[in-house]
């Protein structure tokens, strides 16, 4: 220890006092011993005859000391007896003796080593921190430190002698003696080889090591055993497994928006990574469309039964044999003592070893208790699901056949695993519930039938950008009109998803209202311009969040009236593509409407185009994502349509899919709406009319000639109320309005009567006081008629009244 202690100590260093002037005036027994030479042989002397390299270098150091910083290195000086050696020079700030200005030097011998003795390797090895063993040629152990001793838990005493697959067969010893094997053979060492393995110290553990192997050699170049080196890495494993474990789970957990895929998922993964036998159940109301409950945002308890059911499940063992439910039943979870609270606080319970109670326990749920006997369950972690401070459900985590117990570190990935699929959980069920809102939405505000009456065979198909969303902006409709017509339209509003598919609602509703007051093509589209500009104003005002999901970015739209009675079409469009028209023949056309500009714009007129459309005529209305294609040609789309189109023989709904499929890219960039429509005339055998003359003994005339025409037809359970609405509706006319007057009786899907004049007052149905003696004409009309109504022409008025057919 004396040796290892002077190692450290620098008392006996050389040291010496020189001026500036390179001469010495101090010199101490340390130096004479160093040097060789005693102080009256130096003191008073150059100093500069001890250097044995440049003065010049003496010079550069005495500058750097003299500016107040030391110097150190590395100087060759000459022996007393003349002989160089290089020893360690320390020179310190120069200080002041006097007048003089000093440097203080101190000098030891560089080749001077720490000697440790026997007793102090041997004390240090014993007790290091790593497992450390010396094996002979053979294998056999030579020596074993304490560290070692306690990681393997055989005593030193059973190990000297023996080999390593002797004493721990468990823990990969062929492994090991064959790296050990190489090691002897080759005289190069193996670093760092890891295994996982069991101790005798801890054998219901597993732990994991890092081990080297060195070669021991000889006086000579021959190797004469291996020495092993041995770190407890556990903790670095344990850390890295959950770190594989959690970046593998982010990428199979999760993969879809769906609730109950996701917790599948989560049970897959988990078996047998982690567990032998997972189930994951979740709460009734996650799983319905309901979203939260009151009491899962709240860290209180929860209720003593919780309504839940089994999402997901996955064993080692074929089919769940120890399931207690199946996947989609009702797993009502009745907390245990060690579990009361568990959804409220959230936290894991480890149960290391799981012994099934009896007496009260296994009176409430025999069967559980049965099954954790019978599939030999002997360790459970319970995990909450939760996510955003919210209670999902239950995830539980047995052991079968591993029969290592869950350890505090398994908490810690099964915490991980549960928190990562509770935020996908949380996400599916948010999207579902907003997806399930926006379908609702979009299912009502588009047509749930289309009904175009003996006038129109229709069909259609919509397909929205993002199939996800199953929403969009663009919207079609087939609207029956009075005198048999049918008005068609088709839009499109800017943007996707749920905001525009509002925005179409609202503009839908505002054309079936405008349909229903009888307005021309031109009039409703300059009325739906009017009332873009009003919302989009409206939308203007309020916070920014209103305005982000209430805002009209613009629209365009198309709307057609069909007569069956004349074969005419009248159309006006706003910004829209032009329909196209086949003839039976295969002839297909695009009607040159004027455009107009897109709804919103204002200020500029639009006008409507009328074109003849002869029987079993194909009339399609359709959006730009139909026809604009991957090229964004839109002739070339339109094209494309009609050639499509030119299966005149084809079932309706046939064409129009079939149009659809070949027509939308993948994948498909815009909302896309097609509504086909076959024109059928209405025969001269379904229509009959009267002139009027502007006498009221021709009421009687009109009206008897009106109830032979309806039993003509087949319909004599009409007759009398239609002698009725004939008489009311003809009398007024004569009364009221302005010659010529005219009577038709139409039968299509309704048998419509119509009455037309010169004047274009509007009537107005009165409520008549008892004492009145008239004034209960369109009241009675009212009352007889499935509907009734009035609209304009260029020569004046028609009222009409339509009746069901029995």
């Amino acid at each position: 220890m004396e040796s290892a202690r002077k190692g450290f100590d620098a008392s006996t260093d050389a040291a010496a006092v020189i001026t500036a002037r390179g001469v010495v005036t101090g010199w101490t027994r340390g130096a004479e011993d160093l040097f060789g030479l005693p102080a009256q042989d130096v003191v008073g002397r150059p100093a500069s005859r001890l250097l044995a390299e440049d003065p010049a270098r003496a010079a550069r150091v005495a500058d750097r000391c003299r500016a107040g910083a030391g110097w150190s290195g590395l100087v060759a000086v000459r022996h007393g007896d003349g002989h160089r050696m290089d020893v360690d020079l320390r020179v310190s700030a120069a200080f002041r003796i006097g007048a003089d200005e000093c440097f203080l030097v101190s000098a030891r011998d560089p080749c001077a080593q720490w000697q440790v003795d026997g007793s102090v390797l041997e004390g240090f090895l014993a007790c290091a921190p790593v497992g450390m063993a010396v094996m002979d040629p053979g294998l056999r152990y030579v020596w074993v430190n304490e560290t070692l001793e306690r990681f393997g838990g055989v005593p030193r005493e059973q190990r000297l002698g023996r080999r390593l697959s002797e004493l721990l067969p468990g823990i990969q010893a062929d492994a090991l003696e064959g790296r050990m094997r190489k090691v002897l053979a080759t005289g190069e060492p193996v670093l760092d080889y890891e295994y996982v393995g069991w101790s005798w110290a801890d054998p219901h553990r597993r732990r994991a090591y890092s081990t080297s192997f060195f070669p021991l050699t000889d006086g000579g170049d021959s190797v004469s055993g291996v020495c092993y080196m041995v770190s407890d890495v556990t903790e670095r494993w344990n850390a890295r497994r959950l770190l594989t474990l959690v970046n593998e789970a982010g990428t199979s957990i999760g993969t879809t928006l769906d609730v109950l895929r996701t917790a599948q998922e989560l049970a897959d993964f988990a078996v047998p990574r982690f567990a032998d036998y997972v189930v994951v159940d979740l709460l009734e109301r996650v799983l319905s469309s309901e979203g939260h409950g009151a009491w899962l945002t709240d860290a209180g308890p929860a209720p003593a039964r919780t309504a839940m059911r089994r999402a997901g499940m996955r064993a080692v063992r074929g089919g769940c044999p120890g399931a207690f439910v199946g996947v989609g039943e009702m797993a009502d979870f009745v907390p245990a003592s060690y579990a009361a609270d568990l959804l409220g606080h959230g936290d894991p319970v480890l149960i290391p070893v799981l012994d099934p109670p009896d007496g009260q326990g296994a009176a409430e749920q025999p069967l559980r208790i049965a099954r954790i006997r019978e599939y030999g369950l002997h360790s459970l972690i319970l995990v909450p699901m939760r996510a955003r401070d919210t209670a999902l459900g239950l995830t539980s985590f047995f052991r079968s056949l591993n029969r290592v117990a869950f350890g505090p570190d398994d908490v810690l990935l099964a915490r991980e695993l549960v928190a990562r699929a509770a935020v996908c959980v949380d996400n599916a069920r948010r999207y579902t519930r907003e997806h399930t809102a926006a379908v609702t939405l979009q299912r009502s505000l588009l047509p749930h039938a289309l009904k175009g009456g003996t006038a129109l065979e229709v069909a259609s198909s919509y397909r929205p950008a993002d199939p996800t969303d199953g929403v969009g902006g663009d919207w079609f409709d087939v609207i029956p009109l009075s005198g048999a017509r049918v008005g068609l339209v088709v839009g499109d509003v800017v943007g996707h998803g749920v905001t525009a598919a509002a925005s179409m609602g609202r503009l839908r509703t505002a054309v079936q209202t405008l349909a229903d007051m009888e307005m021309p093509p031109d009039e409703l589209l300059a009325h739906l311009d009017d009332l873009v500009l009003r919302l989009s104003d409206e939308s203007g005002d309020g916070d920014p969040a209103a305005r982000a999901t209430a805002t009209f970015t613009g629209a365009t739209c198309l709307y057609a009236v069909y007569d069956p009675v004349t074969g005419r079409c009248a159309m006006a469009r706003a910004g829209h593509p032009p329909p196209v028209v086949v003839t039976p023949d295969g002839r297909v056309s695009f009607p040159e409407i004027p455009a107009g500009p897109p709804l919103g714009l204002g200020g500029m007129g639009f006008e409507a185009t009328e074109i003849e459309l002869g029987e079993n005529t194909l009339l399609g209305l359709y959006t730009d994502g139909l026809v604009e294609g991957a090229d964004h040609d839109m002739e070339h789309g339109m094209t494309r349509l009609g050639q499509v189109l030119t299966d005149t023989g084809a079932d309706l709904t046939t064409l129009c899919d079939s149009a659809v499929r070949q027509l939308v890219p993948v994948p498909q960039p815009d909302d896309i709406a097609l509504l086909l429509a076959r024109t059928h005339r209405l025969g001269p055998g379904r229509i009959a009319s009267w002139d009027v003359p502007a006498d009221p003994a021709a009421v009687g005339h009109v009206r008897a000639g009106a109830t032979r025409q309806v039993e003509e037809w087949g319909l004599g359970a009409l007759a009398m109320t239609t002698e009725l609405v004939v008489s009311e509706l003809v009398t007024n006319a004569i009364r009221y309005a302005t010659p010529p007057i005219r009577l038709r009786l139409l039968l299509d899907a309704r048998l419509t009567c119509e009455i037309s004049d010169r004047s274009s007052t509007a009537p107005r149905l009165r409520h008549a006081r008892s004492t009145d003696e008239g004034g209960r004409g369109l009241f009675l009309v009212a009352q007889l008629a499935h509907r009734w109504g009035a609209r304009y022409t260029a020569d004046g008025k028609i009222i009409w009244a339509e009746q069901e057919l029995p």
